[in-house]
């Protein structure tokens, strides 16, 4: 099942055994969370693949008219409620933040609907909705949506957690065909990067639990967003800095292999050796890298699968609805194929501040439709598909973090956001420590 954790009751246990020579593949959030958490304790050295540390915390510099400043084109957003353990490392770095803002739209250039729901204002931008039964039709099946879903997760059996599909849950609580396509299948396609007919397909009552915590099913009860000042990139750099590790980059670790005494890695040509691993990498990452692994290790990393979007930085203003009024954080297309990656761009003037009026967005998985000359950045992400196989595999972690002298941590262990890469990367190092201190 997937849940939430709040702040950690629970501490490191007091140093016990001897120094470990410890290695971190992977210097996204789940690495450098661990290495956080490790940091004085051990001989820790980080290896990422990349020319930098961060991952998905990804932050391009932009030129307009001579002033340059940054824009973020991966994590973006955080708040504090749902977020504890990164909002406290922000806190305990002095890392400055800044409001933000999230809202939801989806629009057809093909149907000439659009509908955004971020705000009164927003809700009626486009007037013609005032006198459009299909809209309202629409905003009656959002509400039935939000009453289902909290009470099925006051009725909820945690031990069917990952069942319906989200589908079937539709079906059987009289979900309109209109509210799952034009609401919840872009909307969960939106926030997992996934096609939204796979978003149909995912467990209803995980997903349920996620939109509760993070207010989406209600209108109120929305929690206050917030972006790192500078972008995230800044937040990395001070993260790193506090580190008492050795950070290695351009370092692609090619192959894992353990032995009773000691594990090996071979990276750039050379061999290292290290009493414990911890792999911060996607799942199958961190399976293609391991020698021999065991059955445990290849059915569970192969169960979550991951999905390549192609993201990319411009100002071409055509991937957002057509009506201002109706611009949100995030907008979707609805005329994409629905087997196809999910189309969403970011307005980042809303999500960040920038010091311009230019719509700077970020769009996945729909370059083809921008203006070339327009485009400022590319890059490519791979997020976490989390479907009932997926979720089932997450709830055997303990089968193989630990074993053979290899911990795993990433977001892919969770709901795939931010907070999951800390809250994975902190549960790493609290169970290497937990077992060290019994094996003293």
């Amino acid at each position: 099942m997937l849940f939430y954790l709040g702040f950690p009751k629970e501490t490191l246990p007091e140093e016990g055994g001897p120094t470990l020579k410890l290695a971190i593949i992977g210097a996204g959030i789940s690495g450098l969370f661990a290495a956080r958490e490790l940091s004085g304790r051990h001989e820790i050295e980080i290896f990422e693949a990349a020319p930098q540390a961060g991952g998905h915390a990804y932050t391009v510099e932009v030129e307009e008219e001579g002033r340059r400043f940054p824009i973020d084109m991966g994590f973006i957003v955080y708040n504090q409620r749902n977020y504890p353990y990164f909002s406290r490392m922000l806190s305990e770095l002095r890392v400055p933040t800044t409001p933000s803002t999230m809202g939801f739209a989806v629009y057809s250039k093909l149907g000439g609907f659009q509908f955004s729901g971020e705000g009164l204002y927003g809700l009626l931008g486009h007037r013609r909705n005032l006198v459009s039964p299909r809209f309202w039709r629409l905003i009656r099946g959002i509400l039935r949506f939000h009453r289902a879903g909290r009470q099925a997760l006051e009725d909820q059996d945690s031990a069917t957690l990952s069942q319906p599909t989200l589908a079937e849950f539709c079906d059987r609580e009289g979900i309109s065909e209109l509210t799952r396509k034009n609401f919840l299948a872009p909307m969960a396609g939106a926030i997992w990067s996934m096609p939204r007919r796979d978003a149909m397909n995912f467990p209803a009552l995980s997903l349920l639990s996620f939109f509760e915590q993070h207010g989406l099913l209600s209108v109120t009860n929305q929690p206050p967003w917030r972006t790192v000042a500078g972008g995230s990139q800044s937040y990395v750099n001070a993260l790193v800095r506090s580190l008492d590790a050795r950070v290695h980059l351009n370092a692609a670790v090619v192959r894992v292999q353990r032995a009773p005494d000691h594990v090996e890695l071979f990276v750039n040509g050379e061999t290292c050796y290290f009493d414990q691993v911890i792999i911060a990498t996607h799942s199958d990452r961190a399976l293609s890298i391991l020698h021999q692994p065991s059955r445990s290790e290849r059915d569970i990393l192969r169960a979550i699968g991951y999905r390549d979007s192609e993201v990319v930085l411009h100002c071409d203003r055509r991937l957002l609805p057509s009506n201002p009024r109706v611009w949100a954080s995030w907008n979707v297309a609805l005329d994409k194929n629905p087997n196809q990656g999910i189309g969403v761009t970011y307005l980042m003037n809303k999500l960040q501040p920038l010091p311009s009026s230019t719509p700077w967005c970020v769009t996945l998985n729909s370059g083809q439709e921008i203006d070339p000359n327009l485009i400022q950045h590319r890059v490519s992400f791979a997020h976490p598909q989390l479907d009932a196989a997926a979720i089932r595999a997450q709830q055997r972690w303990q089968e193989i973090s630990g074993r053979q002298r290899t911990h795993y941590c990433g977001a892919y262990w969770r709901y795939g956001f931010h907070e999951d890469g800390a809250w994975s990367g902190r549960r790493a190092a609290l169970n290497l420590s937990l077992r060290q201190r019994e094996a003293a």
